[in-house]
Protein backbone atom coordinates (compact mmCIF):
# COMPACT_ATOMS: atom_id res chain seq x y z
CA UNK A 1 0.00 0.00 0.00
CA UNK A 2 1.44 3.37 -0.99
CA UNK A 3 1.99 6.14 1.54
CA UNK A 4 -0.60 8.52 -0.06
CA UNK A 5 -3.25 5.80 0.13
CA UNK A 6 -2.42 5.07 3.77
CA UNK A 7 -2.70 8.77 4.54
CA UNK A 8 -6.10 8.99 2.81
CA UNK A 9 -7.44 6.02 4.76
CA UNK A 10 -6.31 7.56 8.04
CA UNK A 11 -7.87 10.86 7.03
CA UNK A 12 -11.25 9.29 6.35
CA UNK A 13 -11.17 6.83 9.23
CA UNK A 14 -12.56 9.23 11.81
CA UNK A 15 -9.44 9.02 14.00
CA UNK A 16 -9.08 12.62 15.14
CA UNK A 17 -6.08 13.34 17.33
CA UNK A 18 -7.07 15.10 20.54
CA UNK A 19 -10.75 15.15 19.52
CA UNK A 20 -13.97 13.48 20.55
CA UNK A 21 -14.86 10.03 19.31
CA UNK A 22 -16.98 10.48 16.22
CA UNK A 23 -20.21 8.55 15.68
CA UNK A 24 -20.13 5.27 13.77
CA UNK A 25 -21.95 4.50 10.55
CA UNK A 26 -24.30 2.32 12.59
CA UNK A 27 -25.20 5.19 14.93
CA UNK A 28 -26.03 7.52 12.06
CA UNK A 29 -27.92 4.80 10.18
CA UNK A 30 -30.10 4.21 13.24
CA UNK A 31 -30.90 7.95 13.41
CA UNK A 32 -31.81 7.94 9.71
CA UNK A 33 -34.11 4.98 10.12
CA UNK A 34 -35.86 6.60 13.07
CA UNK A 35 -36.38 9.82 11.09
CA UNK A 36 -37.43 8.08 7.88
CA UNK A 37 -34.44 9.27 5.83
CA UNK A 38 -33.36 6.74 3.14
CA UNK A 39 -29.97 8.23 2.25
CA UNK A 40 -27.45 10.78 3.52
CA UNK A 41 -24.01 12.18 2.84
CA UNK A 42 -22.30 13.93 5.75
CA UNK A 43 -18.86 15.52 6.05
CA UNK A 44 -17.30 16.77 9.29
CA UNK A 45 -13.99 18.63 9.34
CA UNK A 46 -11.73 19.83 12.11
CA UNK A 47 -8.67 21.67 10.89
CA UNK A 48 -7.09 19.50 8.19
CA UNK A 49 -8.91 16.35 9.34
CA UNK A 50 -11.94 15.13 7.40
CA UNK A 51 -14.52 12.45 8.20
CA UNK A 52 -16.93 11.67 5.35
CA UNK A 53 -19.97 9.40 5.57
CA UNK A 54 -22.10 8.01 2.72
CA UNK A 55 -25.06 6.08 4.09
CA UNK A 56 -28.27 4.42 2.99
CA UNK A 57 -30.06 4.03 -0.31
CA UNK A 58 -30.14 6.33 -3.31
CA UNK A 59 -33.77 5.27 -3.76
CA UNK A 60 -35.80 3.62 -1.00
CA UNK A 61 -36.35 -0.08 -1.63
CA UNK A 62 -33.67 -0.25 -4.34
CA UNK A 63 -30.22 -1.86 -3.94
CA UNK A 64 -28.11 1.09 -5.16
CA UNK A 65 -26.32 2.69 -2.23
CA UNK A 66 -25.26 6.29 -1.61
CA UNK A 67 -21.52 6.79 -2.10
CA UNK A 68 -19.12 9.72 -1.86
CA UNK A 69 -19.98 11.11 -5.30
CA UNK A 70 -23.74 10.49 -5.41
CA UNK A 71 -25.55 13.56 -6.74
CA UNK A 72 -27.99 15.29 -4.37
CA UNK A 73 -29.94 18.52 -4.69
CA UNK A 74 -28.26 21.01 -2.35
CA UNK A 75 -31.14 23.48 -2.74
CA UNK A 76 -30.59 26.79 -0.93
CA UNK A 77 -27.06 25.86 0.08
CA UNK A 78 -26.24 27.21 -3.37
CA UNK A 79 -27.00 30.71 -2.07
CA UNK A 80 -23.66 30.77 -0.25
CA UNK A 81 -21.92 29.85 -3.50
CA UNK A 82 -23.67 32.73 -5.27
CA UNK A 83 -22.65 35.05 -2.43
CA UNK A 84 -19.02 33.92 -2.71
CA UNK A 85 -19.06 34.48 -6.50
CA UNK A 86 -20.50 37.95 -5.91
CA UNK A 87 -17.81 38.81 -3.36
CA UNK A 88 -15.08 37.63 -5.72
CA UNK A 89 -16.49 39.97 -8.39
CA UNK A 90 -16.82 42.76 -5.82
CA UNK A 91 -13.08 42.46 -5.16
CA UNK A 92 -12.47 43.04 -8.87
CA UNK A 93 -14.66 46.12 -8.99
CA UNK A 94 -17.41 44.59 -11.16
CA UNK A 95 -20.15 46.12 -8.98
CA UNK A 96 -20.72 47.93 -5.67
CA UNK A 97 -22.52 46.51 -2.66
CA UNK A 98 -24.60 49.62 -2.03
CA UNK A 99 -25.48 50.75 -5.54
CA UNK A 100 -29.09 49.92 -6.52
CA UNK A 101 -29.11 46.86 -8.73
CA UNK A 102 -31.60 48.36 -11.19
CA UNK A 103 -28.96 50.98 -11.87
CA UNK A 104 -26.89 48.25 -13.55
CA UNK A 105 -29.59 46.57 -15.62
CA UNK A 106 -33.39 46.56 -15.90
CA UNK A 107 -35.36 43.65 -14.48
CA UNK A 108 -38.70 43.35 -16.31
CA UNK A 109 -40.42 41.46 -13.50
CA UNK A 110 -39.92 44.50 -11.23
CA UNK A 111 -41.23 47.03 -13.74
CA UNK A 112 -43.49 49.47 -11.89
CA UNK A 113 -42.73 47.94 -8.49
CA UNK A 114 -42.63 50.59 -5.77
CA UNK A 115 -39.21 50.98 -4.08
CA UNK A 116 -37.56 48.38 -6.33
CA UNK A 117 -35.02 51.01 -7.38
CA UNK A 118 -33.65 51.04 -3.82
CA UNK A 119 -32.63 47.34 -3.68
CA UNK A 120 -28.88 46.78 -3.40
CA UNK A 121 -26.62 43.73 -3.43
CA UNK A 122 -25.98 44.11 0.31
CA UNK A 123 -29.73 43.88 0.91
CA UNK A 124 -30.00 40.79 -1.28
CA UNK A 125 -27.17 39.00 0.50
CA UNK A 126 -28.65 39.84 3.91
CA UNK A 127 -32.29 39.09 2.94
CA UNK A 128 -33.54 42.63 3.58
CA UNK A 129 -34.76 43.51 0.06
CA UNK A 130 -38.43 43.37 1.05
CA UNK A 131 -39.06 40.82 -1.72
CA UNK A 132 -40.99 37.58 -1.11
CA UNK A 133 -39.23 34.24 -1.10
CA UNK A 134 -40.95 33.32 -4.39
CA UNK A 135 -43.65 35.11 -6.36
CA UNK A 136 -44.49 31.76 -7.98
CA UNK A 137 -43.03 28.26 -8.02
CA UNK A 138 -39.59 28.75 -9.64
CA UNK A 139 -39.94 25.36 -11.37
CA UNK A 140 -43.15 26.42 -13.12
CA UNK A 141 -43.07 27.75 -16.71
CA UNK A 142 -44.87 30.93 -15.65
CA UNK A 143 -42.38 31.93 -12.96
CA UNK A 144 -39.94 33.82 -15.20
CA UNK A 145 -42.64 36.27 -16.29
CA UNK A 146 -44.56 36.54 -13.02
CA UNK A 147 -44.61 40.20 -11.87
CA UNK A 148 -42.57 40.75 -8.73
CA UNK A 149 -43.64 43.17 -5.99
CA UNK A 150 -42.09 44.05 -2.64
CA UNK A 151 -43.77 42.86 0.56
CA UNK A 152 -41.84 45.31 2.75
CA UNK A 153 -39.83 48.48 2.35
CA UNK A 154 -36.19 47.74 1.42
CA UNK A 155 -33.90 47.35 4.44
CA UNK A 156 -36.82 47.56 6.89
CA UNK A 157 -36.72 43.95 8.10
CA UNK A 158 -35.36 40.46 7.42
CA UNK A 159 -37.40 38.37 4.99
CA UNK A 160 -35.86 35.32 3.34
CA UNK A 161 -35.92 35.79 -0.43
CA UNK A 162 -34.87 33.51 -3.23
CA UNK A 163 -36.20 36.14 -5.64
CA UNK A 164 -33.61 38.59 -4.35
CA UNK A 165 -30.81 36.15 -5.12
CA UNK A 166 -32.16 35.66 -8.65
CA UNK A 167 -32.15 39.44 -9.12
CA UNK A 168 -28.50 39.64 -7.99
CA UNK A 169 -27.54 36.67 -10.17
CA UNK A 170 -29.06 38.19 -13.29
CA UNK A 171 -27.32 41.50 -12.53
CA UNK A 172 -23.95 39.70 -12.33
CA UNK A 173 -24.70 37.82 -15.56
CA UNK A 174 -25.45 41.15 -17.27
CA UNK A 175 -22.29 42.81 -15.96
CA UNK A 176 -19.98 39.94 -16.93
CA UNK A 177 -21.73 38.65 -20.04
CA UNK A 178 -21.51 35.12 -18.61
CA UNK A 179 -24.07 32.60 -17.39
CA UNK A 180 -24.10 31.86 -13.69
CA UNK A 181 -22.96 28.29 -14.35
CA UNK A 182 -19.88 29.69 -16.11
CA UNK A 183 -19.23 32.13 -13.26
CA UNK A 184 -19.54 29.33 -10.70
CA UNK A 185 -17.07 27.18 -12.61
CA UNK A 186 -14.58 30.03 -12.98
CA UNK A 187 -14.85 31.42 -9.45
CA UNK A 188 -15.67 28.35 -7.32
CA UNK A 189 -15.79 24.89 -8.88
CA UNK A 190 -12.46 25.22 -10.68
CA UNK A 191 -10.35 27.03 -8.07
CA UNK A 192 -11.66 24.89 -5.18
CA UNK A 193 -11.66 21.60 -7.14
CA UNK A 194 -15.35 20.85 -6.80
CA UNK A 195 -15.23 18.24 -9.52
CA UNK A 196 -18.74 16.80 -9.18
CA UNK A 197 -20.90 19.92 -8.77
CA UNK A 198 -23.00 21.98 -11.14
CA UNK A 199 -26.00 24.31 -11.11
CA UNK A 200 -27.38 22.57 -14.22
CA UNK A 201 -28.05 18.90 -14.80
CA UNK A 202 -25.15 16.97 -16.30
CA UNK A 203 -25.67 13.63 -18.11
CA UNK A 204 -22.77 12.24 -16.08
CA UNK A 205 -24.90 12.58 -12.94
CA UNK A 206 -27.52 10.06 -14.12
CA UNK A 207 -25.82 6.76 -13.14
CA UNK A 208 -25.22 7.87 -9.54
CA UNK A 209 -28.01 10.30 -8.70
CA UNK A 210 -30.21 10.04 -5.63
CA UNK A 211 -33.99 10.20 -5.76
CA UNK A 212 -35.77 12.54 -3.40
CA UNK A 213 -38.42 11.22 -1.02
CA UNK A 214 -41.53 12.89 0.38
CA UNK A 215 -42.47 12.80 4.05
CA UNK A 216 -44.06 9.38 3.63
CA UNK A 217 -40.95 7.91 2.00
CA UNK A 218 -42.25 7.85 -1.56
CA UNK A 219 -39.53 8.44 -4.20
CA UNK A 220 -39.50 11.65 -6.23
CA UNK A 221 -37.16 12.03 -9.25
CA UNK A 222 -34.22 14.39 -8.88
CA UNK A 223 -34.67 17.65 -10.80
CA UNK A 224 -32.85 17.92 -14.13
CA UNK A 225 -32.28 21.68 -13.97
CA UNK A 226 -31.77 23.08 -17.47
CA UNK A 227 -30.75 26.53 -16.20
CA UNK A 228 -28.52 27.36 -13.27
CA UNK A 229 -29.85 29.37 -10.32
CA UNK A 230 -27.74 30.03 -7.26
CA UNK A 231 -30.90 30.23 -5.16
CA UNK A 232 -31.98 26.61 -5.61
CA UNK A 233 -30.41 24.45 -8.36
CA UNK A 234 -27.04 23.34 -6.97
CA UNK A 235 -26.38 19.64 -7.66
CA UNK A 236 -23.50 17.59 -6.31
CA UNK A 237 -22.13 15.66 -3.32
CA UNK A 238 -21.52 16.86 0.23
CA UNK A 239 -17.78 16.20 -0.17
CA UNK A 240 -17.61 18.98 -2.75
CA UNK A 241 -19.66 21.32 -0.60
CA UNK A 242 -17.47 20.69 2.43
CA UNK A 243 -14.45 21.78 0.40
CA UNK A 244 -16.31 24.99 -0.41
CA UNK A 245 -17.05 25.52 3.29
CA UNK A 246 -13.34 25.62 4.04
CA UNK A 247 -13.08 28.67 1.77
CA UNK A 248 -16.18 30.19 3.35
CA UNK A 249 -14.70 29.84 6.86
CA UNK A 250 -11.26 31.18 6.01
CA UNK A 251 -12.17 33.73 3.33
CA UNK A 252 -9.80 32.04 0.89
CA UNK A 253 -9.83 33.78 -2.48
CA UNK A 254 -11.15 37.06 -1.04
CA UNK A 255 -9.52 40.27 0.13
CA UNK A 256 -9.32 40.38 3.96
CA UNK A 257 -11.94 43.14 4.27
CA UNK A 258 -14.27 41.24 1.94
CA UNK A 259 -13.75 37.97 3.80
CA UNK A 260 -14.86 39.70 7.00
CA UNK A 261 -18.27 40.30 5.40
CA UNK A 262 -18.89 36.55 5.77
CA UNK A 263 -18.43 36.76 9.57
CA UNK A 264 -19.80 40.22 10.35
CA UNK A 265 -23.53 40.84 10.86
CA UNK A 266 -25.08 42.88 8.07
CA UNK A 267 -28.39 42.93 9.96
CA UNK A 268 -29.98 41.43 13.06
CA UNK A 269 -32.35 39.16 11.11
CA UNK A 270 -35.39 40.78 12.72
CA UNK A 271 -38.52 39.40 11.08
CA UNK A 272 -41.32 41.83 10.20
CA UNK A 273 -44.12 42.21 12.69
CA UNK A 274 -42.99 39.32 14.87
CA UNK A 275 -42.63 39.66 18.61
CA UNK A 276 -39.20 38.87 19.99
CA UNK A 277 -38.57 35.15 20.39
CA UNK A 278 -36.14 33.35 22.73
CA UNK A 279 -33.53 32.79 20.01
CA UNK A 280 -33.76 36.11 18.13
CA UNK A 281 -30.79 37.55 19.97
CA UNK A 282 -28.57 34.66 18.87
CA UNK A 283 -29.20 34.93 15.10
CA UNK A 284 -27.99 37.54 12.60
CA UNK A 285 -27.24 37.61 8.88
CA UNK A 286 -23.98 38.38 7.13
CA UNK A 287 -23.41 38.94 3.40
CA UNK A 288 -24.65 35.59 2.15
CA UNK A 289 -24.63 33.38 5.25
CA UNK A 290 -26.55 33.09 8.47
CA UNK A 291 -24.70 33.77 11.71
CA UNK A 292 -25.42 32.19 15.08
CA UNK A 293 -23.95 32.87 18.50
CA UNK A 294 -23.54 29.37 19.89
CA UNK A 295 -22.06 27.82 23.01
CA UNK A 296 -19.04 26.99 20.81
CA UNK A 297 -18.66 30.54 19.49
CA UNK A 298 -19.62 32.22 16.23
CA UNK A 299 -21.17 29.95 13.60
CA UNK A 300 -22.02 30.35 9.93
CA UNK A 301 -25.06 28.35 8.82
CA UNK A 302 -27.76 27.75 6.23
CA UNK A 303 -30.47 25.21 5.53
CA UNK A 304 -31.46 23.78 2.13
CA UNK A 305 -35.01 22.79 1.23
CA UNK A 306 -36.12 21.61 -2.20
CA UNK A 307 -39.00 19.57 -0.77
CA UNK A 308 -37.85 15.95 -1.10
CA UNK A 309 -34.19 16.98 -0.69
CA UNK A 310 -33.07 18.67 2.52
CA UNK A 311 -29.60 19.76 3.65
CA UNK A 312 -27.84 21.85 6.29
CA UNK A 313 -24.42 23.20 7.17
CA UNK A 314 -22.88 24.85 10.19
CA UNK A 315 -19.30 26.04 10.56
CA UNK A 316 -17.33 27.21 13.59
CA UNK A 317 -14.72 29.45 11.94
CA UNK A 318 -12.74 30.17 15.12
CA UNK A 319 -12.35 26.43 15.74
CA UNK A 320 -11.99 25.57 12.04
CA UNK A 321 -14.76 22.99 12.31
CA UNK A 322 -17.56 22.38 9.86
CA UNK A 323 -20.47 20.00 9.35
CA UNK A 324 -22.58 19.59 6.23
CA UNK A 325 -25.14 16.94 5.42
CA UNK A 326 -27.31 16.27 2.39
CA UNK A 327 -30.37 14.02 2.62
CA UNK A 328 -32.72 12.66 -0.02
CA UNK A 329 -35.77 13.11 2.17
CA UNK A 330 -38.27 15.71 3.31
CA UNK A 331 -37.57 14.32 6.78
CA UNK A 332 -33.93 15.42 6.75
CA UNK A 333 -34.35 18.32 9.22
CA UNK A 334 -35.35 15.85 11.94
CA UNK A 335 -31.67 14.87 12.10
CA UNK A 336 -30.19 18.33 12.56
CA UNK A 337 -30.12 18.82 16.33
CA UNK A 338 -28.82 15.33 17.05
CA UNK A 339 -26.11 15.61 14.40
CA UNK A 340 -24.93 18.94 15.82
CA UNK A 341 -24.69 17.37 19.26
CA UNK A 342 -22.86 14.28 18.01
CA UNK A 343 -20.21 16.20 16.07
CA UNK A 344 -19.85 19.53 17.88
CA UNK A 345 -20.80 18.34 21.35
CA UNK A 346 -23.66 19.22 23.72
CA UNK A 347 -24.55 22.88 23.68
CA UNK A 348 -26.84 25.55 22.32
CA UNK A 349 -26.76 26.13 18.56
CA UNK A 350 -30.12 27.95 18.23
CA UNK A 351 -30.51 27.50 14.47
CA UNK A 352 -33.34 24.97 14.25
CA UNK A 353 -35.14 26.64 17.14
CA UNK A 354 -35.00 30.01 15.36
CA UNK A 355 -36.35 28.48 12.15
CA UNK A 356 -39.25 26.94 14.07
CA UNK A 357 -40.23 30.18 15.82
Amino acid sequence: MTKPLVLLLVLLSGTFAHAQTLPSDATLTALMQKAGVPGMQLVYTKGSKVRAYALGARTAGQPARVNATTTFEAASLGKAVLAYVALRLLDRGVFELDKPLLGYAPYPRLQGARNADKITARMVLGHTTGLPNWAANPLSPAWKTTPLRLKYAPDSCWNYSGEGYVLLQQTLEHLTGKSFETLAREEVFGPLRLMHSSFVWQPAFAPNAASGHDGKGQPVPINHFAEGYGAFSLLGPATDYSRFLQALMTGRGLKPATARLLRTPANEANRYGQAATPTDGFIAWACGVGLATTSRGLAQWQWGDNGPFKGFYLTLPDQQESLVFFTNSANGPKLTDELLRLFFGPGDYHTTQWLAE
